[in-house]
């Protein structure tokens, strides 16, 4: 029986065909950066189904990056892992701004007064890029570690950020948008965000009431920078079981002075310790 022909190339779902001028071994270097970064550990085998290359090309691949230190194998569980280069590289780009170092010790409060996780987002290509976190100390939390992803319109820190947004920014994204259903109660409808963001601007927060996971909350409010902008979002994330509803109006005021005292050590004229 004649065997399929196997397509190299991206995964299937991956991003759209590269451009001319690429460098296809540069290309395929950090498909294999990005593709360890989305696994907490994969076999060489994994990563070449997973990408869509061969087992040798791969192994070519992972020895120039193991060289360089951007990833590194554990020989026991014979699986590969993004490496301190790659997290040095990394912390270069959250060095472009003041906003992970001046938010730190506000989150830490905010993870103390409340007894649940702190979050801080930054909007990346449409979606909510985790930076940093405070976690709580209780055994049941949410986990968003840096670099985790999550659409604007299905995450608390999206939300805020959206509700930041011009009339003219906005409605091009509510026209534009992919409303992504991840549980029955995810606003998936322009319409029916529009509502909730005049909600959001009314009250001073957003809440994501289990729109991205089943069992969790999360109340946020965007941070502003000395030009006014939207340049962030301070979040307290939780299971429903704590984040009753009266625990969210009560969060929700302690999330918003939070957004406030960062903005303020940013140099925005909105609010103040």
């Amino acid at each position: 029986m004649q065997q399929p022909v196997r397509k190299r190339g991206r995964p299937r779902g991956g991003k759209a065909d590269q451009p001319a001028a690429s460098i296809q071994a540069l290309d395929r270097g950090l498909d294999v950066l990005e593709a360890l970064a989305a696994h907490e550990g994969i076999t060489l085998t994994g990563l070449s189904t997973h990408l869509d290359q061969s087992p040798a090309t791969m192994h070519r691949v992972l020895a120039t990056l193991e060289h360089r230190r951007y990833v590194e194998n554990n020989p026991d569980r014979q699986e590969w892992f993004i490496g301190p280069e790659a997290f040095r590289l990394g912390s270069a780009f959250l060095r472009r701004t003041n906003i992970v170092e001046r938010s730190r010790a506000v989150m830490r409060d905010l993870m103390a007064l409340t007894g649940e996780t702190a979050n801080l987002g930054i909007e990346r290509d449409g979606d909510v890029l985790f930076v940093s976190q405070v976690e709580t100390h209780q055994t049941i939390r949410a986990f968003f570690p840096p670099g985790t992803r999550s659409p604007l319109h299905a995450s608390g820190i999206g939300k805020a950020l959206l509700a930041a947004f011009d009339q003219t920014r906005l409605a091009v994204f509510l026209r534009d948008a992919t409303f992504t259903r991840f549980t029955e109660k995810t606003i998936a409808d322009a319409d029916a965000l529009q509502a909730d963001i005049a909600l959001i601007r009314h009250r001073g927060f957003a809440f994501d009431d289990e729109e991205r996971t089943l069992g969790m909350r999360c109340v946020a409010a965007s941070i502003v920078n000395s030009y006014g902008e939207a340049v962030a979002g301070v979040s307290v994330s939780g299971p429903t079981n704590r984040m009753t509803d009266a625990a969210v109006d009560r969060i929700g005021g302690m999330v918003a002075t939070a957004a406030e005292r960062i903005s303020a050590d940013l140099g925005s004229g909105r609010g103040g310790r």
